[in-house]
Order: C-alpha cells, then structure tokens, then sequence
C-alpha cells in the first residue's frame, strides 16, 4: 500500500477543506492517508485591527485541534506528500516553511529522496501569487532528490473557469473563510489521485531495478 502524508497549514480554511478533499481522495485511490497540519505560530492576533478575520482565524484553530500537528517521523513513513499552504506575498505561509526548516536531520541522512511531492494553495485574490508559491515551495524539493508531481493539464477538470494552475490546485477565496469551488475540490481530488497512481507506478520500478 502507499503510505501519502497531506501536510497543511490554513488561517480560514480554504486550504484546510482541499487537504481534507486531498486526503479523502488519496484514501479512495487506495493509498493510507495521514492528514496533518503544521504548527499554529500566532498565539493571540494575526490581523491586528481585523476583528472579523481574527475570529475566523481563531474558530478554525479551535475546530482543528483533532487534527494531529506534522512530525518528521509523518515525512519518514511517507511515499508521498501532498503540501497545502496559504501564499503568503507569493510564498508559502511561515508555519509550513518553519515545518521544512526542520527537516535537515531527515534530509542529511537521504531520507526524502525519490519521495512524490505535490502542492496545492490558496490566496485571497486571482493572480495572487498563487503559482509563485507552489513554486517556492518545489525549491525545497529539488533539494531533497525529491519526484515532482504536478496535476499539469493532464485532466478536463483542469480546464474549469477556477481552475488551470498545472502547478498544483489553486483556489481563490475572495476573503471568505472555507470559500472552495467545487471545480477545485474536484481538481484536488484528481491531483491526489494522480500523486498515488505516479507514486505506485514508482515505487514498483524502482523496486524492479
């Protein structure tokens, strides 16, 4: 069976809901799946002055609190990864970046190579930097020997009008909290199943070689 990781950081729950749709999808295509989420850094205030953005921010942390935070140990038992994260300025939010600076003692003993990764993101606005920070994020990647696997525009989904990111998934929340369109919960979906499938097809050829 391959072992996928999704590994998330949300403030509103937009990305939340596509890890969730994520995770849900990887199980189905036959993978066991390990939902994660990165550790909150802000403990009072995110926005200060927006009080209406700070209650949701801090609703969704308390709904979650079932959702167990991410550990290298998450990364070591995984095939794969699926990586959700807010884009922040066009990069990926601090508490997803903090998680992968914590990576080295895993990384310095080879312990990501040949690993599938694939992300997926959400921003407030279209064009808001949201192919720049998956892009950030695949930095990382090369530097773990890690395998790529982007959604592309390998499937109808990914022509839908919310659609089209061949990055990875892309959702737009127009400043509402859990504000997915159901064109992107599907395209998730196909991203998950398409992670499993490369990252089965992979695991079986290199243990033929």
């Amino acid at each position: 069976m391959t072992n996928v990781a999704v590994i998330y950081y949300s403030s509103q729950g937009n990305v939340h809901k596509l890890a969730v749709a994520a995770a849900a999808a990887a199980e189905k295509a036959g993978a066991e799946v390990r939902l994660r989420r990165t550790a909150e850094l802000t403990s009072e205030t995110i926005v200060p002055g927006n009080d209406s953005w700070n209650r949701v921010w801090a609703e969704h942390l308390e709904s979650v609190q079932d959702i167990p935070e991410a550990a290298l140990e998450d990364l070591e038992w995984a095939d794969a990864v699926l990586w959700g994260t807010p884009g922040r300025y066009g990069l990926p939010a601090a508490s997803l970046k903090q998680f992968i600076d914590l990576t080295l003692p895993l990384h310095s003993r080879r312990g990501l190579v040949n690993k599938v990764m694939s992300s997926f993101t959400s921003t407030a606005t279209l064009h808001g930097g949201q192919e720049s920070t998956i892009l950030a994020l695949n930095n990382a990647f090369y530097h773990w020997g890690a395998i790529i696997v982007p959604p592309g525009v390998a499937d109808p989904i990914q022509l839908a009008p919310t659609n089209g990111n061949p990055y990875g998934v892309s959702s737009v929340s127009r400043n509402a909290a859990a504000n997915v369109d159901d064109d992107n919960l599907a395209a998730i979906e196909y991203q998950a199943r398409r992670t499993v499938e490369i990252t089965a097809a992979l695991r079986r050829g290199l243990r033929t070689d």
